[in-house]
């Protein structure tokens, strides 16, 4: 991830970047960031989740949309690409200028690098918050078999949980299917080896 050089754009500016650029182009609050550029396990590992969510939802009324796909931010106009979303119903989108952006999906996942791993985190997740019909978010480590996953509760806030292992498996109560973490980094190789460690019980409100 890399900003265009330093000064404020406006939205239509960065429409009219975006129609020229064969890369993805986020825009926040003036700023202009390409994500493009993910190393090889980043890449794997988006390649695996959107591959293995289609294969699991096959037969069920959800729809699996990759990086290519925005999504609508209301909070941060006009919207993000998460790596991969779902939607569970009909799919909903909004055109501005020739771009079709994804209103309501209910699963928004991101894989972590370390240019990206404090906005994904932050600020992005705060946008994607005021989505109505969002009800969880994995944020996936590419450099370790590691997945925070963030349910949605009645009240409004967020419970994390940690879900460590390349032997363990995360449950996505939002679309009603189990993901297995050894499927979710299949092809990817950590620098230092995985020690096999169990499922955290550990979660948190937030």
């Amino acid at each position: 991830m890399s900003a265009l050089p330093e000064r404020k754009y406006t939205i239509d500016e960065y429409l009219d970047l975006l129609h020229k650029s064969e890369e993805r182009l986020e825009y926040f609050d003036g700023e202009i960031i390409s994500m493009a550029g993910g190393k090889k396990g980043h890449n794997r590992a988006t390649r695996n989740i959107s591959r293995k969510l289609g294969e699991l939802l096959d037969g069920k009324p959800c729809e699996v949309f990759d990086g290519n796909q925005s999504v609508k931010t209301s909070s941060a106009p006009p919207f993000r690409y998460p790596d991969a979303s779902v939607v569970c119903g009909e799919a909903i989108f909004e055109e501005r200028r020739g771009h079709d952006i994804l209103v309501n999906p209910v699963l928004i996942v991101e894989v972590l690098s370390p240019s990206t791993s404090a906005y994904d985190r932050d600020a992005k997740f705060l946008a994607y918050q005021e989505i109505p019909s969002f009800k969880e978010y994995l944020l996936v480590a590419s450099e370790r078999a590691h997945v925070i996953q963030y349910l949605r509760q009645v009240d409004g806030g967020w419970l994390r949980r940690d879900v460590i292992g390349l032997e363990s498996q995360v449950t996505l109560e939002s679309v009603g299917v189990i993901l297995s973490l050894s499927d979710i980094y299949r092809m990817v190789t950590f620098q230092e080896p995985e020690l096999g460690r169990p499922t955290s019980d550990a979660a948190e409100t937030i």
